[in-house]
């Protein structure tokens, strides 16, 4: 798919993300320049002044270090106004003690949130609903979540798939379920005789049965 060729619906796992130009709480900026060789976390909130989305952005800022200690960017998005975003900032910095150190996408008129399927008609005609897209250095998407807009996001959550997305291409692996740092991860599966032969060798592994085999990094 082309960089100009437009989406229709939400961008699966694997597309290129797409790009954009928009302005932000922080400037105008063109996506993938803004981002160039570093993960990214794009994700989207209903409106602004409102109670849940008040407390995820602020822990978002709280945990951007931990984000950048990973080689990750947020970014924000909701269909308000520059200037709605820059008076709620401005708020959450007065009420909860928190400066939102990323930038907040003004996507007034959706144009992004088109792109990436973020407008949901029966959930609401005038807001955008809660998603998270993990998107790689190579500006491929990488993982997506979506949230209604009545429950707010586990940051934990994005802060571990982060990490495993990044392990599991470091290592060539897998991660199991509930997967955290120094836990075990998963060798991948034979994909022939050969294979399973070759993996009855490594006594480092957890050996379950042929096809699923633990080691540690």
């Amino acid at each position: 798919m082309s960089e100009t060729q437009e989406y229709r619906g939400i961008p699966r796992i694997g597309d290129k993300a797409p790009d954009f130009e928009t302005v932000t709480t922080e400037g105008p900026i063109k996506f993938h320049d803004w981002k160039k060789d570093k993960w990214a976390i794009l994700f989207s909130h209903p409106a602004d002044f409102t109670p849940v989305c008040s407390t995820e952005l602020t822990e978002f800022a709280r945990r951007n270090k931990e984000f950048d200690q990973r080689n990750t960017k947020l970014i924000g998005l909701s269909i308000d106004s520059i200037h709605s975003h820059l008076a709620w900032r401005e708020n959450l910095k007065q009420i909860l003690d928190v400066e939102i150190n990323y930038p907040i996408i003004a996507d007034l008129d959706t144009k992004v949130a088109q792109k990436y399927g973020l407008l949901h008609p029966n959930e609401s005609q005038t807001a955008t609903v809660r998603a998270v897209f993990v998107i790689d250095p190579k500006h491929t998407v990488r993982a997506i979540i979506y949230y209604p807009l009545n429950v707010g996001r586990n940051i934990d959550e994005v802060v571990r798939l982060v990490d495993a997305l990044q392990t599991t291409d470091k290592h060539s692996v897998a991660a199991p379920v509930n997967w955290k740092p120094g836990d075990k991860v998963i060798v991948p599966p034979p994909k022939s005789v050969a294979d399973v032969e070759e993996r009855a060798k490594h006594k480092e592994y957890e050996r379950l049965d042929f096809y699923l085999n633990k080691k540690s990094l």
